[in-house]
Parts: structure tokens; C-alpha cells; sequence
């Protein structure tokens, strides 16, 4: 665009320009630019936005992340920009004029946050100042072209809320509710996109108010706001100008010494499990975190495999009994074929037998039938009785009515 051009080059022979100053040099631009002719008002206010979104938002997203409806914006290289509503993703006829507005947009986006991505080092997170997440690929990583993805994340879904949605039982919502004001060390698991950090965000809302709760993420996204005695740790990667790393394996051993009441880390997926179960179980109950995974004992496999990357020298039998004895549940996430997420399994983690985890499902989704709409229907059904029962009643912990 022949008028963003021209308006980079007036700014770069200034130091620094406020908005105001900006949107009087794009008012200019667009006067000089019509040579006399006539614009209409729409069009002129239009094009003002537009090229004001360019200098300081999101340029031709800022509109798609506006959109409540759009739950996720995939930008693959400059000429396709698909979105996510309601569960379907969809192209826009948007395109991006030249790889250059793209990059310029995605270093826009990292340096807010202190990141960096180059050539050298191509692949990087970041946040939106709404918490969205942003993770970008350029080449020579990205063949076809810089590829930037965004997952938005709006006000946080209370559990009344899923429970509206359906994608809960009000049952298992009473049951989660006491598990995190008792103190049950959970995980929440499932596959991409299956809405993970929005359950953890929605049981977070169950923390006891007077509790010192620490998070800690690689890209800030729990909102976590009922909480006055919170402290929210974020890591850094390691940049030119001599940053050093801050690995998750870092805050959590940093967190240690904070007197934590509750740890909640954003996503296990490295080493830094190991320090995470080691915390859990020596005290530090109430702690919860998300985790890739198929199922819920492929949750504890994976939190095994993770907990053997942190290097730390461990008879595997060892690692495994550390596993079963800090998680008491885990709460399994799917996303559907008609595009919803639900909450599809919560089970209780048993001890080892024959060094093999053991899960025993309190509550399952049973799907009945799947329309040619590809709407599905179905319903929660409650299965085994969990076998701390006896001491859920004496902690205060309303199990749902078994037969």
C-alpha cells in the first residue's frame, strides 16, 4: 500500500509518535492522496482504521480478533487467513498485500513481549494484550510463507457457563468444585484444541480466596481473578542481547520458596514434570496443570515420559509411583465431531499394580447418536464409586449419589 509506505517513511525521521499524532499524519495522507477529489466519508473513515491498525493493532486481523465469534486465526503465508467459528474452520477472501506487512506485523506482536524471531531462530509464542496466544513460524522453517497463529481467549468461561453449554453434568461440576476447595491434586487432558485451559481456567474460579496461588506459564493465559494473594510467573526464552532462559523447571523450583498454598502450571510437557510431582508430593496439594494426552492413563504416561526428559537419574518404577502418588484425578477433554468440547471422563488414579498405572472412571460422556448436521447428543453417566469415598466425607467433599 502505496499510502502505508509513504507514511513509514514520515515516521522514521521522527523520534516517537503518539497516536494522536499518528492518526493527524494519516488524515494527511489520505487529503494529499485524493489530490482534490472526492471521498466519501465511509470510505475515508475506513481507510483511516485500516491504516491506523496497520501502524498500531493487528492491521487486517484486528477485526477478526474483534469478532467474539472467532475462536481461533490461522494465517498461513500472505494469502490464506482461515478461522475458527463455532467449532468450523472457514478461508476469508482477506489476504495480506506482501510478505513484508506480515513480518512486520508478527515482530510487532513478539517485541511486545520481549520475544525474538529471526532467521536464526524462527519458531516463537506470544500473547495478545486480551491473553490470546500467538505462536509463529518463519522461514526457513515455514515453506510456504510466515505462519502465524492466534488463539483467542475471551472472558473466562465459568463452570455455570459449561454446564449451560452441556458440556458438563451439574453432578460433576459439585464433585470438582470440592475437589479444588479440598485440595485434590488434578490434571486436566485432552488433544489440541480441546478446550483444556478453559476448564482450568473455569475450576481455578473454585480456589479458596485466601489462598497464595502461583502460576506459572509459558505464555501467560489463566485469568486467574477472585485471588488477592496471587504471583504469575512467566518464562523467557533466551535472546541476542544476552538474556538468559527462564525454563519452566526454573519457576517451579523458584515457586517452592514463595510459600505457595496451590501451584498451577499452564501445560506440563517437558522435565519440568518431574519438579511439578516432586512438589506434589511433598505438600503441596491443591495444585493443578493441563497435559497432552489421548486418555487418562496416557495423561500419566506422558507426565512419565516428561518427568525421564528432566534427566534426573530414576529406576522407572520410581518415577511411575511418584506419577500415581501425586495425582489424585484427572479430567479428560474432547472435542466432538459437531465441533463442541466437553468434558468426557473423570477418573480417579489408583495406586500401582504390577508397577502398571490404574484409573478407575467416575463419570463418563456416553455419545448416543450423531445427526447428518453432525450435531451429537448423548449424557454423563456415573460409574465406579471412588475409593476415597469414606475420606471424602470426612474432608467435606459431596460425592454425586451413586446406586
Amino acid at each position: 500500500m502505496v499510502l502505508r509506505q509513504r507514511l513509514m517513511e514520515q515516521m522514521e525521521s521522527r523520534m516517537q509518535v503518539e497516536d494522536e499524532e499518528l492518526r493527524d499524519l494519516i488524515d494527511m495522507a489520505i487529503l494529499e492522496a485524493a489530490e482534490g477529489a472526492y471521498l466519501p466519508l465511509k470510505e475515508r473513515l475506513c481507510l483511516r482504521k485500516e491504516l491506523f491498525d496497520s501502524f498500531r493493532r493487528l492491521d487486517i486481523l484486528q477485526e477478526l480478533v474483534d469478532d467474539p465469534t472467532i475462536t481461533e486465526i490461522m494465517v498461513n503465508g500472505t494469502e490464506h487467513i482461515f478461522v475458527e467459528r463455532q467449532g468450523r474452520v472457514e478461508e476469508l477472501e482477506k489476504h495480506f498485500d506482501s510478505v513484508g506487512q506480515l513480518e512486520d506485523l508478527i515482530q510487532q506482536i513478539v517485541s511486545r513481549v520481549n520475544r525474538t524471531v529471526n532467521l536464526a531462530s524462527p519458531i516463537a509464542d506470544a500473547r495478545l494484550e486480551d491473553g490470546s496466544r500467538v505462536h509463529v513460524v518463519l522461514a526457513p522453517v515455514a515453506l510456504n510463507g510466515p505462519i502465524l497463529t492466534i488463539r483467542k481467549f475471551p472472558e473466562p468461561i465459568t463452570m455455570e457457563r459449561l454446564i449451560e453449554l452441556k458440556s458438563i453434568s451439574r453432578e460433576a461440576a459439585a464433585f470438582l468444585q470440592k475437589a479444588v476447595e479440598r485440595g485434590l491434586n488434578i490434571f486436566i487432558s485432552g488433544g489440541t484444541g480441546s478446550g483444556k485451559t478453559t476448564i482450568l481456567n473455569a475450576m481455578s474460579g473454585y480456589i479458596p480466596q485466601e489462598d497464595r496461588v502461583i502460576t506459572i506459564e509459558d505464555s501467560a493465559e489463566l485469568q486467574i481473578r477472585h485471588v488477592a494473594n496471587l504471583v504469575s510467573l512467566e518464562t523467557r526464552v533466551e535472546n541476542r542481547d544476552g538474556s538468559q532462559e527462564i525454563s519452566m523447571r526454573d519457576l517451579i523450583r523458584a515457586s517452592l520458596r514463595m510459600r505457595p498454598d496451590r501451584i498451577i502450571v499452564g501445560e506440563v510437557r517437558g522435565g519440568e514434570a518431574l519438579e511439578m510431582l516432586q512438589a506434589m508430593n511433598t505438600g503441596h496439594s491443591g495444585s493443578m496443570s493441563t497435559i497432552h494426552a489421548n486418555s487418562p492413563v496416557d495423561a500419566l504416561r506422558r507426565m512419565e515420559t516428561c518427568a525421564i526428559l528432566s534427566g534426573v537419574e530414576l529406576p522407572l518404577n520410581a518415577v511411575r509411583m511418584q506419577v500415581a502418588s501425586a495425582i489424585n484425578c484427572i479430567v479428560h477433554t474432547m472435542r466432538l465431531p459437531d465441533g463442541s468440547r466437553k468434558i468426557v471422563d473423570i477418573s480417579e488414579v489408583l495406586p500401582l499394580k504390577d508397577g502398571e498405572y490404574r484409573t478407575s472412571p467416575l463419570l463418563k460422556w456416553n455419545t448416543r447418536s450423531i445427526a447428518q448436521d453432525g450435531s451429537v447428543s448423548g449424557d454423563f453417566s456415573l460409574c465406579n464409586k471412588p475409593s476415597f469415598a469414606e475420606d471424602a466425607t470426612i474432608m467435606g467433599i459431596e460425592l454425586p449419589k451413586y446406586e
